[in-house]
């Protein structure tokens, strides 16, 4: 029962947990929630783009995407996160003084487009190509027929993955902390690290965990729901009939057609 124990007392410590708890909800849970949503954001703008630049016909447009795919999904977190801040840190003295967190989220936005950009993609490309033929057909030209059909379409059906990915940011805003923060600037697990190293006990590092379950676990299950009501529409919503399902008025259609 000793090492049972042992695992209590070093995970289970409800003091240590107590006193961490308050400077987790006033400034770890804030700065978490700034370093995420803000690189999901700026990350999704970039990863857009970068889809629409890897299904280009122009070899100047789709090669720089791939090769812009490939770096950043092949570098570890942790080593993009260095390159920017650490690299570009004398630019961030100058524009916006000692604050690491432009150059953080800067990073995880980088790291975020390259999934992102992916994930737009296969969406995009998963639309059928009649939907493209139905618009072009009906007057539209072909940057307003992917704006307003062929995008939004692609863009919904791979709404689970997106979140799969922000929920992956929001891990992985934890590695800022390399970056060095002062303690207004500490996000969840480095205000976990802290307490643990004053306390020697690595409840408050539980604790942090517990808040990230907090954060990612509802938003799974929000985007479930949401993405089964877009397949499937209201509960109790009257069917449409097969030939509704086929007609290229448009925008109609193209929601349409996807079930």
């Amino acid at each position: 029962m000793d090492p049972l124990r042992t695992l209590w007392e070093t995970f289970f410590d409800w003091e240590s947990m107590r006193e961490a708890l308050p400077e987790m909800l006033t400034v770890g849970l804030p700065n978490t929630l700034i370093l995420a949503v803000s690189a999901a954001l700026l990350g999704s703008v970039l990863g857009m783009l970068l889809a629409i630049a890897g299904i280009s016909r122009t070899r100047w447009l789709r090669w720089p995407a791939r090769v812009y795919t490939d770096v950043f999904r092949g570098l570890p977190a942790a080593a993009t996160i260095l390159l920017i801040g650490v690299g570009l840190a004398p630019l961030g003295m100058q524009v916006w003084g000692p604050n690491p967190y432009p150059l953080g989220i800067l990073a995880l936005s980088l790291i975020a487009a390259a999934y992102i950009g992916e994930i737009f993609r296969s969406g995009i490309q998963s639309v059928e190509a009649a939907q493209l033929e139905g618009a072009r057909a009906l007057g539209f030209s072909w940057g307003e027929s992917m704006r307003m059909v062929i995008i939004p379409q692609g863009v919904r059906r791979v709404l689970p993955a997106w979140v799969n990915q922000l929920i992956a940011l929001i891990k992985d805003s934890s590695l800022v902390y390399f970056l060095g923060l002062v303690a207004s600037e500490r996000e969840l697990f480095r205000i976990g690290q802290d307490y643990a190293a004053t306390t020697g006990n690595e409840s408050a590092l539980l604790l942090a965990g517990l808040f990230y379950l907090a954060l990612t676990v509802p938003l799974t299950h929000v985007v479930n729901a949401i993405d089964r009501r877009l397949r499937h529409g209201r509960p109790g919503a009257p069917p449409t009939d097969d030939a509704s399902d086929m007609d290229l008025t448009l925008p109609g259609a193209a929601g349409g057609s996807q079930r």
